[in-house]
Formats: structure tokens, C-alpha cells, sequence
């Protein structure tokens, strides 16, 4: 476990070479992907003593990766647990918004590096050191893209750590694309939630998964699972949390007028919310800083905005 006052988070996941823009017109090529994005934003947000985090993921050997990778540890993110790949690159993915910045995303990732991460030969080394993790962070999307086998040895390997002391945050972000039926999905998630800390959720994603009528019956559900935290995200709505104790809130968020692109709004949320919690703010407060960036994401394009735009934002919560 972290020393005290210094908090260690490895966030496990993929990211990918993201385009942007319109189909045989001009195109901006950056990356992004869920838990990357809320790896940046964490380590924006939170200072950098009092969190130390690590990202967890395969990339190839190409320029391309290398530029990635460099640009990670220029956000300060400790990309030592970046395993390389001779063989696969990253994977890509395009971005399409509506006139009101709503998404649609077009995939070309079945052969993505980060889809073997657990058949690295490295990998051994990296689950031997997670024991000294405070906190593992992975999402849905985590779990999607690995081969069935791997996802229910990875699922195996986190509750050995929690058996450690390890805490595990989980967004259960669901593309239905990745998986092979709902039913899998469910089978998944079922195994990991009763050992889940913190569940950082999307309303909507929890009613396409489970059939909620509510957000009440998504946290009724996500407690008997045995989730100890449960934090539900619902847009311009604001976050419901419910804590260990059964308390429970409704954290409103400030309304956007300028929204520009919800791309990574929730990734930014979890990553407000972490900075709060890995420094022991009470979860109200973990909740506004999760609402106020993801306020600040919606307005730029891009799953990743620029940094100067996000230093406003770092100066009230520091």
C-alpha cells in the first residue's frame, strides 16, 4: 500500500489513435481512450505529491506510440507499466458529432496491442507490484477488449488484491460492440462488482445493461452486489453518491450553455472525483470536482482538451 499522504492508482485500459473531424474532409489526429482520459485529467487535477498514478496498457513499437507514450509522461503519468508490442500497434477510432455535440464513434481495434495485455510476457512482473497499488481503476471497456479467458483471469488476479487491502474503482462504461452478447456483459460484471470500493457509473449505461427504471434501483442494485461506494453519473443532471454507511446525496451540476463535445465528460468526472478522493475529501466534494471538469471537457472538442484550458479548474480544487 502507498505511504501516507502519497496515494499509488494504476489505471488499467486502452488507448487509441482518435481522428476527428468530418469523413473525407479535414481530419485531426490525436488519441484517447476512457481510462486514459481520465488518467491525464487525474493527474492535471491532483497535485503531484499527493497522487502517484500509473497507466497499465500494451502499445506497439511505432512512432506513433512512442509519441503517445512520451506525451503520457509529459502529463505526469508514470508509463513504466506501459508494455510494448513488436507485432500490434494501438487501435483507431473515429469521431462524429451532431450539431448538438453528441457522439458516434467508428472502431478499428480487434487487433490492438492493448487486447493482449495479460499474454505479455512482462505482464508477471506488473501484477506482482499491484499489491502496492492504494487503488486499481479499470473500466468496462477494460474488460471488453480482452479475450474471454483473460477477462475472467484479470477479474480473478483484482479480488486476490483486494483480499491485500487494495481498493478497486470500476466505470462500468458499456459498448455493446465490444462484447459478444449482453448476457457476457452481465456474467462480467456480476463477478466483479461484490468487490468493487468505488462504482463510478453511468446512469444510462446501467439501464442499458440491467434494465433500471431509475437511478434509485441502480444504486439499490449496485449495494446488494456489495459495492461499497456508489457514485451515479446522469449528464446534466449531476451524480447521486451513496456512501459506505448508506448515506446518500444528489450532487447537482452548474448547466453548460456552450456545450461543444461530450467526448470523455464521463472519463473527466471520474477523474474530478478520484483527485478528491485519494486526497480523503468528503464525497460531496468529490462529486462537485467530478461535475465542474467534466463542465470544462464538454466545452472544447476532443476526448483530451488542451492543458490551458483545464488550469482554472486545477487552481480551485489545489
Amino acid at each position: 500500500m502507498g505511504s501516507y499522504g502519497m496515494k499509488k492508482i494504476a489505471i488499467i485500459g486502452e488507448c487509441m489513435i482518435e481522428l476527428n473531424g468530418e469523413p473525407f474532409g479535414l481530419m485531426q489526429q490525436t488519441y484517447g481512450g476512457d481510462t486514459l482520459n481520465t488518467a491525464i485529467y487525474l493527474a492535471r487535477a491532483t497535485p503531484k505529491s499527493a497522487v502517484e498514478i500509473h497507466y497499465i496498457s500494451v502499445m506497439g513499437t511505432d512512432k506513433l506510440s512512442q509519441g503517445m507514450v512520451a506525451d503520457w509522461q509529459a502529463e505526469g503519468i508514470n508509463t513504466d507499466w506501459v508494455l510494448r508490442d513488436k507485432t500490434r500497434q494501438p487501435g483507431l477510432y473515429l469521431i462524429q458529432l451532431d450539431s448538438l455535440g453528441e457522439r458516434t464513434f467508428l472502431y478499428w481495434r480487434n487487433q490492438s496491442a492493448a487486447r493482449y495485455l495479460l499474454q505479455h510476457h512482462d505482464y508477471p512482473h506488473i501484477l506482482s507490484q499491484l499489491k502496492h497499488m492504494d487503488m486499481i481503476y479499470l473500466s468496462g471497456i477494460s474488460l471488453a477488449i480482452l479475450p474471454d479467458s483473460d477477462r475472467t483471469l484479470l477479474i480473478q488476479q483484482l479480488t486476490e488484491l483486494v483480499k491485500l487491502g487494495v481498493k478497486i474503482a470500476f466505470d462500468s462504461n458499456y459498448r455493446p460492440a465490444l462484447w459478444e452478447s449482453l448476457q457476457k456483459t452481465q456474467e462480467m460484471y456480476t463477478a466483479l462488482l461484490p468487490f468493487v470500493t468505488v462504482a463510478l457509473v453511468t446512469f444510462d449505461d446501467e439501464q442499458a445493461i440491467w434494465q433500471d427504471i431509475d437511478e434509485q434501483a441502480t444504486i439499490q442494485r449496485l449495494k446488494q452486489s456489495g459495492v461499497r461506494t456508489v457514485v451515479v453519473k446522469s449528464g446534466k443532471h449531476g451524480a447521486i453518491f451513496n456512501d459506505i454507511d448508506g448515506v446518500e446525496q444528489q450532487v447537482p451540476t452548474i448547466p453548460v450553455d456552450n456545450v461543444v463535445d461530450t467526448t470523455s465528460a464521463g472519463d473527466a468526472f471520474n477523474a474530478g472525483f478520484l483527485s478528491g478522493y485519494l486526497q480523503n475529501k468528503p464525497l460531496e466534494i468529490c462529486c462537485r470536482q467530478g461535475n465542474q471538469l467534466a463542465g470544462v471537457v464538454i466545452q472544447h472538442k476532443g476526448a483530451i482538451i488542451n492543458k490551458s484550458a483545464t488550469i482554472h479548474f486545477i487552481n480551485q480544487f489545489n
